[in-house]
């Protein structure tokens, strides 16, 4: 994996997982995980006693899961489909929680993904939700010298590309508060993490971790959602 991928993942993993950890430690319950793809996230909710479904169109990622559960030794189960289809999901009628991590972005209506969203969420239920910030992939694209593809995205004029569409801050609690969710927390992810040249880690000891400590102490500050690559949201 190149350093850059390293250090978003590190980053990213510390931050949504600190937030969530307080709500998957509440005791044992059912998580659905949408577009969890391999199961790096659910395999390791699973480890803490969760029953853990994934919901994702791949077969191939499907099968991945199975054998990283195997490896690890929990069962996770998986379901072929998306969003349109978690009524066709086996399992418990509900879910105590559900982890909806780069999916909102691909989806054809980010709106109606929600509202099925919430309609399996249990009551006191919770919502993890991470998707792509605009005003991040502005800054990226200037930095890189493409200046008027920074342009269309300011204001949300690009079409969404390979990587799918992306939000700003007051666009997803619209979406989150039209679907009836309300927002518990909002942290940045990878504020830093994309902006630091892979060469400075290599060459300073210590420096990967010192930037993930960067990370987590600036997610929480308002002032720095702009900047970061992903939003993280926990909703109920």
């Amino acid at each position: 994996m190149p350093i850059s991928e390293r250090r978003g993942a590190a980053a990213r993993t510390t931050v949504v997982w600190e937030v969530l950890r307080p709500v998957l430690d509440r005791g044992p319950g059912d998580v659905l995980d949408l577009g969890g793809g391999t199961g790096v996230s659910a395999v390791r909710v699973a480890e803490l006693g969760h029953r853990v479904t994934v919901v994702d169109p791949s077969p191939d990622a499907l099968a991945s899961l199975a054998r990283r559960a195997r490896e690890v030794g929990v069962e996770v189960a998986g379901h072929q489909g998306d969003v349109g289809t978690l009524s066709d999901v086996p399992g418990p009628d509900g879910a105590d929680v559900v982890l909806c991590h780069g999916v909102l972005e691909v989806v054809d209506d980010p709106a109606a993904a929600l509202a099925t969203i919430r309609e399996v969420l249990r009551p006191g239920g919770h919502l993890s939700l991470l998707v792509a910030q605009r005003h991040a992939a502005v800054v990226a694209r200037a930095l890189a010298g493409h200046f008027r593809q920074a342009l269309q995205l300011l204001d949300g004029e690009a079409p969404a590309g390979r990587s799918g569409r992306r939000f700003s801050q007051e666009e997803l609690d619209d979406l989150l508060a039209d679907a009836g969710f309300e927002v518990a927390s909002r942290h940045g992810v990878r504020v830093f993490a994309d902006l630091v040249p892979g060469s400075l880690l290599d060459l300073e000891p210590g420096s990967t971790a010192a930037l993930v400590d960067l990370e987590h102490a600036v997610a929480a500050r308002s002032e720095f959602l702009p900047l970061a690559t992903q939003l993280h949201v926990l909703a109920r």
